[in-house]
């Protein structure tokens, strides 16, 4: 049984020669699942939901994911399982032009890594937190003498948490204060954990997967049948699914979907094609983009429910809590409120009510309460995670458990994503010719210290304000990188070759609507949204919320000169590979053709295919370099270079004379 594990893990390790391969296809399906499913299931799309028609945003979502994801997916993952190597490699080999392509990817992929795991060491954090018999976040601290600090009070407890415990927030960007050391050992964990993972690549992370892969399901389903079990899950639920079909109209919200469909499936980072070389040749990528594809949609629309279950019981809380405040200035003008509980009261009675005692009393001190209004209120990101939802919690029974349940599938879920992102890193590193004598636990280890460094500003006072900005502009060239990748297959590599190698490696020739997205439908819709989404950054200065310790409150501010400078850099960084890879191949290209049948001047060359006369020129002598059949500085007009009918390659000898 140990030879057996031992000649195993020498396959694995075998490099070129055996290219790594999965133990099984539900371990590559989980793999990608954990990848594409991540946080923004479950932070980003119930609030996109929210914000463009309930329901209705459903619409484009799935018309989206058919006409831009699917397509774009099939061909990182054909590509990938075609080539076997990793995004850098992969483009070299479409075309040496676009060797760029996969190194821009490889940055984008770093940069999202440094940051994405600030966010798993806050859900550390927060997990941490969540094991005592109250919530820290349920009341707000008290000063020495007792009293309540005014700064939790004029916000809420879930604020002041967040903004002054976990953060310890500065004013501004430009203000760092230092280094928080709770959060800088989570992300020391945080990192331990990312390595432990990756250390052995597929070897090592494959076994994970499964894991972070299966639990948010688990966790999703547990709370779906406590959330439905809460008073005012009816409301949510009710809220989340009645389209608004009007919203429909607005270009923004095809716009949405477009950017929650890319970003869902984890495209143009380069993991996928590094997954689809890791396949067996003769897979069916086709049934397994299918799949995925259903798989990501079904988890996106559960997940919301299960989100909007929960909120609902949320809005009702806090709409009665306004309205029991209204009823007690109303019930002297109105004595039929005493007496009652607030559920019995209809919106329209209280409406009646409240609007008879404004024309009576125009200055008053009503809230003018609205369930829709609750249930409209909306947040994404970490303002859901850890102030929406934390502040759920502290209103449902045991709720430490609930609240600890939560944070490890958020912690689940990010370090499935993780996984996948680093994997668009490391393959890059892994097929490089340089560093195949570096094990891979030591190039791994490198890579999370460099990352783990720069991970280091995320931990200070402006750490969020500097995550926000990493968030908006690190990954801005991944849809222009996408659109390039699409073209280059289509256009440059072909079609109808990338058609048939599909077919020959799985049987199944991609039909009409696989031909029409890739060459038609998505390269249309993704320049639409590369123009928009230009045309917004350039149009709109971007600010970041930050917290102001003396409103108790956050504030729009705008980026100062320098980080704005930052930005930029952030936003080209990935794109500048692509440029210089296309430079440097037109340089090479015109060198290769001014040198085609340049010789040294002062030398005489003579061809033999004898070594006869090597002892009389010493080291004059040299072999003439070899020339690859089909090279494209060979002066065969055929495309396969030099071939001599009944030879065998024998080969030449160049004698250098001066």
């Amino acid at each position: 049984m140990g030879e057996t594990k031992q000649k195993k893990e020498e396959s694995l390790e075998a490099g070129e020669a055996a290219r790594v391969t999965w133990d099984s296809p539900v371990q590559f399906f989980f793999t990608v699942l954990g990848f594409c499913v991540g946080l923004g299931n479950i932070w980003r799309f119930p609030y996109l939901c929210q914000q463009n028609g309930g329901g209705a945003f459903i619409i484009p979502f799935l018309i989206m994911l058919i006409v831009v994801g699917m397509p774009l997916l099939l061909l990182e993952l054909a590509l990938g399982q075609k080539l076997r190597v990793g995004a850098a490699e992969a483009w070299k080999k479409v075309h040496p032009a676009l060797a760029g392509v996969g190194y821009g990817s490889t940055i984008v992929a770093t940069i999202v890594g440094c940051y994405y795991n600030v966010i798993i060491a806050w859900c550390i954090f927060y997990l941490g937190s969540s094991f005592t018999t109250t919530l820290p976040w349920s009341s707000c601290p008290l000063t020495d003498d007792n009293q309540t600090i005014a700064e939790c009070e004029d916000s809420s407890e879930t604020q002041y948490f967040w903004f002054r415990t976990t953060l310890d927030a500065s004013g501004s960007i430009d203000d760092p204060i230092g280094i928080k050391y709770w959060t800088f050992l989570c992300l020391v964990l945080s990192w331990v954990i990312v390595y432990l993972i990756l250390m052995k690549g597929i070897a090592s992370s494959g076994k994970v997967v499964y894991f972070t892969a299966m639990f948010p399901y688990v966790v999703l389903t547990i709370f779906f049948f406590r959330g439905i079990t809460l008073k005012g899950a009816t409301a949510g639920l009710s809220h989340m699914f009645t389209p608004k079909l009007e919203m429909l109209l607005k270009p923004t919200v095809w716009l949405d979907a477009a950017n929650q469909v890319f970003y869902s499936f984890g495209l143009a980072f380069g993991s996928i094609i590094s997954f689809g070389s890791y396949n067996n040749p003769k897979k069916n990528c086709v049934k397994d983009v299918i799949i995925i594809s259903f798989t990501n949609a079904f988890t996106a629309i559960y997940a919301c429910a299960v989100i909007f279950s929960i909120l609902g019981f949320k809005a009702v809380h806090l709409f009665e809590k306004c309205l029991e405040h209204d009823v007690g200035i109303l019930m002297p003008m109105y004595p039929e409120f005493k007496n009652r509980n607030m559920e019995d009261i209809p919106q329209d009675e209280y409406s009646l009510a409240m609007s008879g005692f404004t024309k009576i009393h125009p200055q008053n001190l009503l809230k003018n309460c609205s369930l829709v209004k609750e249930l409209d209120d909306s947040a994404q990101g970490t303002g859901f995670a850890f102030i929406v939802m934390a502040d759920v919690f502290t209103k449902i029974p045991g709720a430490p458990f609930w609240s600890a349940l939560f944070f490890m599938m958020l912690l689940s879920l990010g370090l499935g994503s993780q996984i996948g992102i680093m994997e668009g890193v490391m393959s890059t590193l892994f097929d490089q010719p340089s560093l195949k004598h570096i094990k891979k636990p030591v190039l791994v280890g490198c890579v999370a210290v460099g990352c783990f460094s720069i991970g280091l500003v995320f931990t200070t006072g402006a750490g969020e304000y500097w995550l926000t900005l990493f968030d908006s502009f690190g990954a801005t060239g991944l849809t222009f990188i996408a659109f390039a990748e699409l073209l280059s297959v289509m256009y440059v590599y072909g079609h109808e070759r990338f058609t048939n190698d599909i077919e020959t490696m799985t049987g199944v020739r991609p039909g009409l609507y696989w031909q029409l997205m890739w060459r038609f439908v998505s390269p249309t819709l993704m320049a639409a949204v590369i123009a928009s989404s230009t045309y917004f950054m350039l149009t709109n200065k971007p600010v970041y919320t930050a917290w102001n310790r003396n409103t108790a409150a956050g504030e729009k501010k705008e980026y100062a000169g320098w980080s704005l400078g930052v930005a930029a850099l952030l936003a080209m960084s990935s794109l500048i590979p692509i440029l210089v890879g296309l430079v440097v191949h037109l340089v090479k290209r015109c060198n290769r053709r001014d040198n085609k049948h340049a010789y040294e001047a002062g030398k005489f060359y003579r061809v033999d295919t004898t070594a006869s006369t090597r002892p009389m020129l010493g080291d004059n002598y040299e072999d003439f370099p070899d020339l690859p059949l089909g090279d494209e500085d060979s002066d065969s007009d055929s495309g396969t270079g030099i071939v001599m009918e009944g030879e065998a390659g024998k080969p030449f000898k160049l004698e250098v004379m001066d």
